[in-house]
């Protein structure tokens, strides 16, 4: 007995430590240091700080500024980096526990990495690669400063970062929303889809993402200047918040802008030459396919035009943290048709046609924007299609101005009503590539002079003459045709001023009033023809001062709060008709009532009460509201007291060229250039501007930027050291 109890103790053990080692995180990729500042010597830039903190790149190759603009972010705001980067190889659950499993699946399940690892050399041209890796250089040297700095994400490889571009893109579209309603009627397939988004865009449920955009050229400006709005909205922190940098190489690479963690270049900005300006737009870009499938668990093939065709299956394998160094190792299967990715979900398999798929070349062409020296070199980057979608605006030195609906659009059959499910057996269904760029809106220097977006639908992207004819877009071409209360506001702004100057440009920029049409000043005068509340007077009070509302919302408007609460009981969180929480007007202006006078103990706070941008110990009013053009969104109930501002409007760049060409350019932040350093002066130094609806002048001169500078710093070759 002694000699079986010591086999089995002895077997028991030998199945503990193995355990151990199973359940242990293993470092895929051990980090050596030296190797990574060996890599940094190869690279060498200028850090200079301005008053803000915000980093000004110079350096002799573009790939020495990507090395160095990677430093600079890695030093403002590495924990998101950080998330940004298990995110895009697929191993987030490992950092993050279960609620990262879904994004890991959905990563490997949709192919970029498999991609990445095929295309990488020929997809991409030789200076591409050489920032892509330049960057990844810079992060890694930043890591190599001290030992643990960086844990399991260090060492990156530049696979990592064309993979965020990859990953992320179509989401912005709304490809999560199409992957939802495969799974209608599983709750907890529709949490661990909103889990997906969280962890994609960082926006809670009910929010959005959104965008306004601006050009004039000199035939409208009053005194002849071009003048372009770049004005995004995004979540205020996460990893599609904005970054502001300023970026400069002897290659001729000359931009400030905004970027996201993980982006080796600007995404949207201005430079000397040209600028553009980006808002969302959802084209139809994603078509689903009802699978015929051999077996009902594991298939192997799936029907295809009368025939049986073999899936492809690849195992998508990730690790879900469970405690100190331990994980669990998770194995998912993952098929693909001809169509492109295949989910099993409770009603059967279903195919997912999506634009980008497998789509490497993002980062390519945001580069070559970045690089372009005219409207010809601007426009055959966009000619790559290789970003799926947004509106987008430009403007340049030169005059030029233009709107392009961006959209991949695919190629497919008219004969087919893509609002519903296709059927995956048929051939004919299959999608024949993308359309030709121009196959989508776009007006390039218009007779009116201007050209404007706000998340609407392209067809009021300019005077009516000159924008295009919806009736040239057939349906199956998928183009969006949604309006906003801004795309109303912003379109009649711009119309009714034949001769705008820079006051008045700036101003339409900033305006935060609701327009007359919208669905909210709708909903409110329906509400007050409402027989139950006319008859209703405890209502009496709110219906006085709904009354009197101008559909303003500055600071000291005292009607703005219960108006905006009323509509979104009634209308949803983003005024847009979706998701509202009342269906009946009398009991959403009850309700909205009640609120107010539990969380304020009356209906009429002026709005700057309310409305509050928050950061540290700062704690200021706000203009501005949901869906005007002074975007603010927040998701809190009065009920609780002031709100805070979550999204819209964070940073802001206008850039203006003078008859002469020479540009000049203002910028600003919610916050500040140090995104999650408390300590840091810069931490919330540009919260009190951007309240007042004020800009900062970057030093865009050297001299100029040196005069200022708060540190200046050369990167690579060793660990940074002062220069000075």
């Amino acid at each position: 007995m002694r000699r079986w109890g010591t086999i089995i103790g002895g077997t028991m053990f030998i199945l503990a430590v193995a355990g151990f080692f199973w359940l242990w995180t293993p470092s895929p990729t051990p980090f050596d240091r030296s190797a990574a500042r060996e890599a940094g010597a190869a690279y060498e830039a200028r850090l200079i700080r301005d008053r803000y903190g915000v980093p000004h790149i110079y350096a002799e190759r573009d790939a020495d500024v990507a090395f160095g603009l990677a430093y600079a972010h890695a030093e403002d705001d590495w924990p998101t980096m950080k998330e940004v980067l298990l995110f895009s190889r697929g191993a987030l659950a490992q950092s993050i526990g279960p609620d990262g499993a879904i994004t890991d699946f959905l990563v490997g399940a949709l192919g970029a990495r498999a991609a990445i690892e095929e295309h990488y050399e020929t997809a991409l041209p030789t200076d591409v690669r050489a920032i892509v890796e330049g960057y990844a250089a810079g992060l890694n040297y930043w890591c190599a400063e001290k030992k643990s700095r960086c844990g399991a994400a260090a060492p990156i490889h530049p696979h990592d970062i064309v993979a965020g571009f990859a990953t992320r893109t179509p989401f912005f579209y709304g490809l999560d929303d199409e992957l939802k309603k495969l799974f209608d009627g599983d709750p907890d397939a529709q949490a661990q889809g909103e889990a997906a988004r969280a962890a994609f865009l960082n926006l809670p449920p009910g929010g959005e993402l959104g965008s306004n955009a601006m050009a004039v050229a000199p035939s409208r400006s009053a005194d002849g200047h071009t003048r372009l709005m770049v004005n995004s909205h995004q979540p205020y922190t996460g990893p599609v918040a904005w970054y502001e940098a300023r970026v400069k190489s002897e290659e001729g690479w000359d931009m400030i802008g905004g970027l996201f963690p993980g982006a080796p270049l600007i995404l949207h900005g201005a430079g000397p030459r040209l600028g553009w300006a980006f808002t969302v737009n959802k084209p139809d870009l994603v078509d689903i396919y009802k699978l015929e499938t051999d077996r009902a668990k594991n298939p192997k093939r799936y029907r295809f035009d009368g025939d049986w065709r073999p899936l492809e299956k690849t195992d998508v394998t990730f690790r879900v943290k469970l405690f100190g160094p331990f994980s669990l190792p998770v194995r998912r299967r993952a098929w693909r048709s001809v169509h492109g990715p295949v989910l099993k979900t409770p009603s059967g398999f279903y195919a997912v046609a999506f634009a980008g798929d497998r789509d490497i070349r993002a980062v390519a062409q945001w580069f070559a924007m970045n690089k372009a020296r005219s409207f010809d070199d601007w426009r055959a980057a966009m000619a790559m299609q290789a970003i799926p979608s947004f509106h987008v605006l430009y403007g340049d030195r030169e005059g030029n101005i233009g709107y392009f609906y961006n959209a991949a659009i695919p190629d497919r059959t008219p004969e087919q009503d893509w609002r519903v499910t296709a059927e995956g057996a048929r051939s004919d269904l299959v999608w024949n590539g993308v359309r030709a760029f121009g196959a989508a809106p776009q007006i390039i220097n218009p007779q009116s002079g201007y050209v404007v977006n706000a998340n609407n639908g392209p067809f009021e992207a300019s005077a009516p003459q000159d924008t295009p004819d919806p009736d040239d877009f057939a349906p199956h071409l998928g183009v969006d045709r949604k309006s906003t209360n801004r795309g109303l506001r912003i379109t009649a702004l711009f119309g009714d001023d034949a001769s705008i100057t820079e006051e008045e440009f700036l101003a339409y920029k900033m305006d935060n009033r609701y327009a007359p049409n919208s669905r909210l000043m709708r909903y409110i005068a329906s509400a007050l023809a409402n027989p139950d509340i006319e008859g209703d007077p405890s209502l009496g009070a709110a219906r006085a001062l709904l009354a009197g509302w101008d559909g303003a919302t500055d600071t000291a408007s005292p009607a703005a709060g219960l108006a905006i609460r009323f509509g979104q009981l009634g209308l949803g969180i983003l005024l847009n008709g979706e998701n509202a929480q009342v269906g009946d007007p009398h009991d959403a202006l009850r309700q909205a009532v009640r609120e107010f006078e539990a969380g304020f103990g009356r209906i009429d706070p002026e709005w700057g009460a309310v409305n509050r941008l928050k950061r540290g110990v700062v704690d200021l009013p706000l203009n501005g509201a949901p869906d005007v053009l002074r975007a603010v969104y927040a998701l809190d109930n009065p009920e609780d007291g002031a709100y805070t501002g979550y999204a819209g409007d964070t940073y802001i760049l206008y850039a203006d060229w003078a008859r002469d060409g020479e540009v000049s350019i203002e910028t600003i932040h919610q916050f500040g250039a140090a995104t999650v350093d408390a300590s840091s002066p810069h931490y919330a130094d540009q919260a009190p501007i951007f309240a007042q609806e004020a800009f900062r002048t970057p030093p865009m001169a050297l001299n100029d930027l040196i005069a200022e500078a708060t540190t200046d710093k050369r990167i690579g070759g060793r660990l940074p050291e002062s220069a000075g």
